[in-house]
């Protein structure tokens, strides 16, 4: 460094000298990404909300050392619309992906493509349940459609390869070698690390296979529902455990209680040895128990509700773990203090309530999903959620994380500051749609609004029905209260609340005809 003594003062060289000994500051880096996302995964479900029948520990860990949501929905309740919502922050109607039949367009812009653009490296491992080679992402492997729990395929970039083991363990074990051997380490990642379970059929991994055997579990009390102060689509639907649920492929039986051969034995066809073996010695003793017991009424109903919850949790228990294994791995790497982890679930389900199984339904059970956040930086421990968030919410939110601008035309909102506790103003009111009818369970195409305490339903296309509910006074939604002259003037709120939501995401009748149109004739094709 040149002395500049004659040119200027002392006091200035010395100055000069202290600055430019100064060390740099590191530029903020920006923070990694983990989303982790599991598949009709109920938070009833999860013991940080109250669930009472599974300990989940390592997805309760996200919440105590960050954030619970405990009002946290989807936009639609089925799953691939679910994951569309996730990727395009657009509700169904405006992205195109109303249902499981109607093809994703992957040309249209996602958030892991804008995140790649602005140097991110991105991943997609598990389920994602929409049709083509996923776009947005540096490395994928994907199970085709729902996938297999036991010696599942991929599509790794989009060749098929068949992996020997267990679908959870797979997919935890192929992130964690991503982040451990594959990424770049100068670049902040985004991972979409997603679970096939607990999606049905419930098949538990080798090491869960009898875990509950010595416990029977009580139903809700609404099990036996009757569907009495409802409407045509309660009482209509086809998802109920006893009575819809069948013997092979939901209740693990070779041959009926009446002696008649399922379909289940060709499940078993894709097990190893080992597994096949594992598996008979587990349940050939409890089936033959049930059948040896001729249960009947509702000691039968309560045995394939156990069957159904324990099967169930049995799956989450596994997902569980690997949430653990991955949580470890970011602390031991260091990894911990600059990675948002999301835990969450492509919708709610039915774990008994009304008798169901299942979602799709407005319902809050279905509707509602779970969400635990953890980021040291900036969310506190023990943080609690009680606005209105949706899934819609997420692209926005990760891209404000990230120091990206959010598109104009993205329709969710950035919940950073509300989780962090910077502000607490938020929406207060949400807007659902519905339409996979009909299909499969047979729910009724609907669509409502929901604010803190009220929900408005409408169900339509071959029925013209309202439901309206207070969440307050009625949280499992046993009373239709819409043409009660009580709730007069609530109603007639609520139906203004519901125009102004359709206003503001763009929802219309004629988007419904059009997916109507386009609905029937992919289910001609379908049938062909």
């Amino acid at each position: 460094m040149k002395k500049i003594i004659l040119v200027v003062g002392g006091i200035t060289i010395l100055s000069f000298l202290f600055i430019k000994c100064m060390p740099e500051k590191e530029p903020v880096k920006p923070p990694n990404i983990l989303y982790i996302m599991s598949d009709d995964h109920a938070f009833q479900a999860i013991s940080a909300y109250g669930g009472s029948h599974l300990r989940t520990p390592n997805i309760d860990r996200i919440a105590r050392e960050g954030a619970i949501f405990n009002r946290s929905f989807v936009t639609n309740s089925i799953c691939a619309p679910s994951r569309a919502v996730l990727l395009t922050g657009k509700h169904s109607f405006i992205n195109g992906k109303v249902d499981n039949i109607h093809p994703f367009n992957w040309d249209q812009d996602n958030f892991p493509k804008i995140l790649q653009r602005n140097g991110y490296q991105t991943a997609m491992i598990g389920k994602i349940h929409l049709d083509g080679i996923p776009q947005g992402f540096d490395f994928s492997m994907v199970l085709p459609g729902q996938g297999h729990y036991y010696n599942p395929d991929f599509l790794i970039e989009g060749e098929r390869k068949r992996f020997e083991g267990y679908v959870t363990d797979i997919i935890t074990e192929t992130t964690l070698d991503w982040l451990k051997n594959k990424r770049d380490p100068d670049k902040p990642f985004c991972v979409l690390y997603h679970q096939k379970a607990p999606h049905r059929n419930w098949k538990p991994a080798p090491e869960y296979l009898t875990l509950f055997d010595d416990t029977t579990f009580m139903p809700p009390e609404n099990f036996f529902d009757t569907y009495e102060d409802r409407g045509s689509a309660a009482k209509e639907q086809e998802m109920q455990i006893d009575g819809h649920m069948q013997w092979g492929h939901d209740f693990k039986m070779r041959t009926s209680p009446e002696g008649e051969e399922t379909r289940f034995g060709n499940e078993l066809k894709r097990f190893n040895e080992e597994q096949l073996e594992q598996w008979l010695a587990a349940y050939t003793p409890k089936n033959e128990a049930m059948k040896a017991a001729n249960l009947t009424g509702k000691a039968l109903a309560i045995w394939k509700y156990n069957r159904y919850i324990k099967d169930y949790l049995r799956t989450i228990k596994s997902v569980d773990d690997g949430v653990g294994e991955v949580l470890d791995y970011l602390d031991e790497s260091g990894l911990a203090e600059n990675t948002i982890v999301i835990y969450t679930s492509d919708q709610g389900f039915y774990l008994g309530e009304h008798g169901w199984f299942d979602k799709r339904f407005m319902y809050e059970e279905s509707f509602r999903t779970p969400i635990l956040m953890r980021y040291p930086k900036e969310i506190r421990p023990g943080t609690q959620i009680n606005q209105l968030i949706q899934n819609l919410d997420f692209a926005p939110t990760f891209l404000d994380y990230a120091g990206v601008e959010i598109p104009a035309d993205f329709q969710g909102e950035s919940f950073r500051q509300i989780v962090s506790g910077e502000k607490s103003e938020w929406r207060d009111a949400i807007y659902y749609t519905y339409y996979e009818y009909p299909s499969v369970h047979m729910v009724k195409r609907h669509y409502g609004v929901r604010t803190d305490r009220y929900k408005l339903m409408h169900f339509y296309y071959d029925i013209d029905e309202w439901e309206m509910y207070d969440l307050e006074k009625d949280p499992q939604e046993m009373k239709n209260i819409y043409d009660d002259p009580e709730y007069a003037q609530v109603k007639e709120l609520m139906h203004e609340r519901l125009v102004e939501m359709q206003e503001k995401y763009g929802d219309s009748k004629e988007n419904d005809e059009a997916f109507l149109e386009a609905y029937l004739e992919s289910m001609k094709e379908r049938n062909k």
